[in-house]
């Protein structure tokens, strides 16, 4: 009989490789697990850093609109025809043009003190978008940010149907509305300008305004009260 000698056998790396030990593979487990949580912790923080911001650069894109379609429904008031609402659903109309020209500041002034027509701009105080002693409001980060700019000695005029009054700044002050009202003084010609305070709070509303007062530039209507 003829005998054959055994052949080697060739056995890769593969097939040397120890088994997984069960410490390594627990170990493995935790790590993807420890993995899996942070992104189950990242994922809801960015989302909500995402809607921030969206709301962030929402709130003045949306004023900027309602002036652009207000601006549109005053142009038609100045033709002589009554202002149309600035959009179907609105229950304000433009009132008058509110203009700082030292700052480059124009903007469209409602009807109507409500709190939502404060978001789409600047509004008359209840019984004065038609008398001579005039007082509006705004909010301090969208439409009347410019107020912490203004200087006594500014211009500022307002402009209704009737005609363009000329003010100028003579006083800024900071009030507390919970003490200070804005009393109105029939026949006294005279335009405040009102926000809340500070401008950098981070906080909305609070009791504290910023008001700024103007005259007629001409001293001959400086009279009244």
């Amino acid at each position: 009989y003829c005998i054959r000698r055994p052949q080697p056998v060739a056995i890769s790396a593969r097939r040397l490789r120890p088994p997984l030990r069960l410490s390594t593979a627990f170990t493995r487990m935790k790590t993807l697990l420890r993995g899996r949580k942070r992104m189950a912790f990242l994922l809801p923080a960015v989302l909500l850093c995402l809607a921030f911001t969206v709301h962030a650069a929402w709130i003045p894109l949306k004023a900027e609109l309602a002036q652009w379609l207000i601006e549109r429904s005053w142009t038609k008031a100045l033709a002589g025809k009554q202002a149309p609402p600035p959009w179907p659903w609105a229950d304000t109309r433009p009132a008058a043009a509110l203009e700082a020209p030292d700052l480059g500041v124009r903007l469209i002034v409602l009807e109507g003190a409500a709190g939502r027509n404060l978001a789409f701009g600047p509004v008359f105080g209840n019984g004065t978008a038609k008398g001579s002693d005039m007082v509006v409001s705004g909010h301090r980060d969208t439409h009347f940010r410019f107020l912490e700019s203004v200087q006594t000695g500014d211009r500022v005029s307002i402009r209704r149907e009737s005609g363009t009054s000329e003010f100028e700044v003579v006083d800024t002050a900071v009030v507390d509305s919970r003490h200070t009202g804005m009393m109105i003084e029939p026949g006294f010609e005279r335009l405040r300008l009102v926000t809340c305070w500070p401008f950098d709070s981070a906080a909305a509303g609070g009791p504290m305004r910023y008001v700024i007062t103007a005259l007629p530039r001409d001293p001959a209507n400086r009279s009244g009260g």
